[in-house]
């Protein structure tokens, strides 16, 4: 399908959004805790090209993104010709439909480039955490067998390069594109974001270049090989079993929850969207750059990561109308603001998502930053990601004290441990059903089976739903730590600290934090007859696991509180440590 007709494309950027918006509000029916969302607006079974494509030819002189620290402005036309001038040089690399590309990087044009060019030719995107260590950074691209990896070359403390290189030394004396590594064997480029090319690595700009007509001739006949189901991007995302898993989501998933999540806020394309929440994680690559795409809006970005006072002149020097972020960065917002005031005028929407969200900060977001229409979402990688968000009609109580309602052409029920519904008002787990929800873990089908079951994705949160159709979330089934809006499993943690030839026991559990919402604790038992500290296992993670999933706190303890059949009791622990942390002052 390499040519839209008139009525798919008016279904992409349908743009009308006041008339409808009331239809898309649902309730349970008969006391049970099942919710339907509405039919309307439709799904449009489209591809990331189409979606780019429709835009470009409907606002192409239009700003489509602004790179505020990279000094970068391109417009819908602009954004079109660098897409299909990288695409090309990645053929050229030798890469086809289906490969899988890993990019790792902060928020940064190159990405928004890449994100679009491997959609163009059917290549995967593999998103990477760029807080991911050596150890993460291996696993991943082994795990789906990436053939390339495009990278910045260096994020704050990580120089991505050394290592990549520790990784595979053979880039040393290799050629460009010939890479032959034993720790990494399916990999073969390395292309590193900038002019400048190292020993065996491409650069960004050399592979722009590299594509000539015979490239060129080649992407009308792979567009029309292109299948809206076909899998477009792996998110890693970790599991209370272990290691990080490849959630697979297609063209489909994603192009349509890009749409329903900014139809919410009413967005389009006279809006400027600041996108200062990473591009790896869901939230900036659908909700932000797609979400964007997707009715024209333009796309700005402040910075390479969130700096409060660096978003905030961004918002004010480039007239933004919206704006993304989790509570805590709109926290540091607010404080910057009192410090330093900057004209917000513009502003009126955005999306608040990844942690609750306090009333007395929503309503100073509403009253200081006048972004009286931000909208409360709430979702998971798995479902694309966004399954239930606020309307921007609804009362700042249940932007608070609710994830909204549950979005279109999506199910959701709340189940109990049997897998029987409950009534409406009690709790159980939460499961969602529909278009939003993943292909499956690359190369995993049991635990794929394990979290869907007859099409419902099981969310591991505990949740309510009120007689309205508004859901709240009160806990999670499992035990995974959300600190400043990232998801931590604690077993991933757990098994790499088992790791340290000392430690015969280790749980890894939250303790509330008043900035970050959750911080990570440890407790670990040594082997018998040897020593173990703290600070051993916390110089164990650095460099090797993301900054965030370090331990702030590690107790040595002589044995961990248990059951009687033997299972840790992680509450007794964190409720000892919370005791603890309050008698010493928040230290051990």
């Amino acid at each position: 399908m390499s040519i839209l007709n008139e009525s798919l494309a008016s279904k992409i950027l349908d743009l009308g959004q006041s008339d409808e918006i009331n239809s898309e509000t649902t309730a349970p029916q008969n006391g049970q805790s099942y919710l339907r969302g509405a039919n309307e607006p439709p799904l449009v079974y489209a591809t990331i090209p189409q979606l780019l494509r429709e835009a470009v030819s409907r606002f192409g002189p239009r700003d489509a993104m602004i790179f505020a620290e990279q000094g970068i402005r391109m417009s819908y036309y602009e954004l079109d010709r660098a897409v299909d001038e990288l695409a090309a040089g990645l053929l050229a690399l030798g890469l086809t439909k289906g490969d899988r590309v890993g990019i790792w990087s902060p928020n940064r044009c190159e990405w928004v480039l890449t994100q679009f060019a491997t959609a163009r030719i059917g290549i995967v995107l593999v998103n990477i955490n760029p807080a991911y260590r050596l150890n993460e950074l291996e696993y991943a691209l082994n795990k789906v067998g990436c053939k390339a990896l495009v990278t910045a070359r260096a994020f704050k403390s990580s120089d991505y390069l050394d290592m990549i290189r520790q990784l595979a030394p053979e880039l040393e004396t290799c050629k460009p594109g010939q890479l032959r590594a034993a720790r990494v064997p399916d990999l073969r480029s390395v292309v590193v974001m900038g002019p400048d090319a190292d020993p065996g690595v491409y650069s960004f700009d050399q592979v722009c270049k590299l594509g000539g007509p015979a490239q060129q001739l080649r992407m009308p006949t792979i567009d029309k090989t292109l299948n809206p189901d076909d899998a477009i991007n792996i998110q890693f995302t970790s599991g209370t079993t272990g290691a990080p898993k490849g959630a697979t989501l297609s063209h489909y998933n994603i192009v349509n929850n890009a749409r329903f999540s900014t139809r919410r806020i009413n967005l389009t394309e006279s809006d400027r969207l600041a996108i200062p929440v990473p591009l790896y994680h869901c939230f900036g690559m659908v909700l932000g750059s797609l979400g964007a795409v997707s009715t024209g809006a333009a796309m700005v970005f402040p910075g390479e990561a969130f700096d409060a006072g660096q978003t905030l002149d961004v918002l004010s020097n480039e007239r933004c109308t919206a704006v993304y972020g989790v509570p805590t960065m709109f926290v540091a917002m607010l404080e910057d603001l009192e410090a330093k005031p900057r004209d917000l005028s513009s502003l009126r929407t955005g999306i608040m998502a990844g942690a609750p969200c306090p009333v007395d900060v929503m309503q100073r977001v509403n009253d200081e930053m006048n972004m009286k229409e931000v909208t409360i979402c709430y979702g998971m990688t798995e479902t694309s990601p966004v399954s239930f968000q606020s309307f921007v009609t609804d009362t700042t109580q249940k932007r608070c004290e609710t994830v909204g309602r549950v979005h279109p052409h999506l199910e959701a029920k709340i189940v109990a441990k049997n897998g029987e519904n409950v009534a409406v008002g009690e709790q159980g787990e939460l499961c969602t059903r529909g278009y939003s929800v993943m292909k499956g873990y690359w190369d995993d089908a049991d635990k794929t089976a394990d979290s869907i079951v007859d099409g419902w994705m099981h969310t591991g949160d505990l949740a309510v739903f009120d007689a309205q159709g508004f859901c709240s979330i009160v806990g999670r089934v499992k035990d995974m730590i959300i600190r400043g809006g990232e998801n931590i499993y604690p077993r991933e943690i757990e098994e790499f600290l088992f790791t340290h030839p000392s430690v015969s026991e280790v749980q890894v559990f939250g303790i509330p934090d008043e900035r970050l919402g959750e911080d990570v604790c440890a407790w670990a038992v040594a082997k018998p007859g040897t020593e173990l500290t703290g600070e051993e296992l916390i110089a164990l993670c650095k460099g090797q696991i993301a900054h965030y999933k370090i331990p702030r706190h590690i107790r040595i303890v002589s044995d961990l509180p248990m059951t009687i059949t033997g299972k840790p009791q992680k509450f007794v622990m964190r409720d000892k440590m919370i005791e603890m942390l309050q008698e010493h002052g928040g230290q051990v």
